[in-house]
């Protein structure tokens, strides 16, 4: 069994796409117009067969309750794995983006949390090298 979506709340999926693909270089995988809506789904540009994220409308009442709760509280409502944080993070200061939290060492990981235009706060981490010491 594996992960074939998962979803994040937006409050348009218009300014989400854009977010999502002009500025985090995801890449659309499904645009199907549903009514008022779509099924818009984006990966990553490494891994183009793999876990899909679908920009879901914020309609539904539940919604603005939780997404308020998660950003009041500093949550990260979804979490992106880099490769190079610091460098990502200046890539994307440069763009504009705002972060609430600039890189920082958090046990395991390098971490910073960015404001996603769309009522989310993402975190992007970078795995630390992790050494490990054998017995003698």
């Amino acid at each position: 069994m594996k992960i074939y979506v998962t979803s994040i709340f937006v409050d348009d999926q218009n300014k989400a796409e854009k977010f999502y693909t002009d500025i985090l270089n995801f890449r659309v995988k499904n645009n199907v117009p549903l009514g008022d809506h779509r099924w818009l789904t984006v990966v990553s540009p490494d891994a183009l067969d793999g876990t899909e994220l679908l920009l879901e409308p914020s309609d539904h009442p539940a919604v603005k309750p939780y997404k308020d709760a998660l950003l009041s509280e500093g949550i990260p409502a979804h979490s992106f794995q880099v490769e190079n944080l610091d460098q990502e993070w200046r890539r994307l200061a440069g763009l504009g983006v705002i972060f609430v939290q600039e890189p920082l060492d958090a046990g395991n990981v390098r971490m910073a949390i960015l404001n996603d235009t769309c009522g989310n706060l993402i975190q992007l981490i970078e795995m630390a090298e992790i050494t490990s010491v054998e017995a003698t």
